[in-house]
């Protein structure tokens, strides 16, 4: 991989991380649940963004994980086992983020973590990244 193409897909591995810590926050205060949920698609979002670009492969800007998945699985066909994890995920990009009756408890935000911790580990591992912790300051 050429070192402009994976200095930029750490980049985003590492916005995924902060995506991550984001929600442990959230967990940990038990308040914001609902944009805990929001960054728990964010982080999947962001690393299925990062192995395409640690790939060179141009992406649509959306925030629909199941095209995301297309594309990544047309270059590594092993994204195809995220798929019910992306499904879970993607309707807290937009469709939940804006109902004002959406207030999840910690249950549901813990599910949600852990799909999104699966899709950063799988993207960092097969993007051949290491998934680095958020910088905070």
């Amino acid at each position: 991989m050429k070192k402009k193409l994976a200095d930029l897909a750490c980049a985003w591995h590492r916005k995924a991380a902060s995506d991550l810590a984001a929600v442990e926050a959230c967990l940990e205060a038990g308040r914001g649940l609902d944009a805990a949920c929001f960054h728990c698609q964010q982080a999947a979002e962001k690393a299925l963004k990062a192995f395409l670009i640690s790939r060179d492969k141009e992406f649509p800007r959306t925030h629909d994980l199941r095209r995301l998945i297309v594309l990544c699985a047309k270059v590594e066909p092993k994204f195809k086992s995220l798929e019910a994890v992306v499904k879970r995920l993607n309707p807290y990009a937009v469709d939940f983020r804006y109902e004002p009756n959406f207030w999840p408890d910690a249950k549901l935000v813990t599910e949600l973590l852990g799909d999104a911790r699966t899709v950063v580990d799988f993207s960092a591992k097969i993007s051949e990244t290491k998934s680095p912790p958020a910088k905070s300051k």
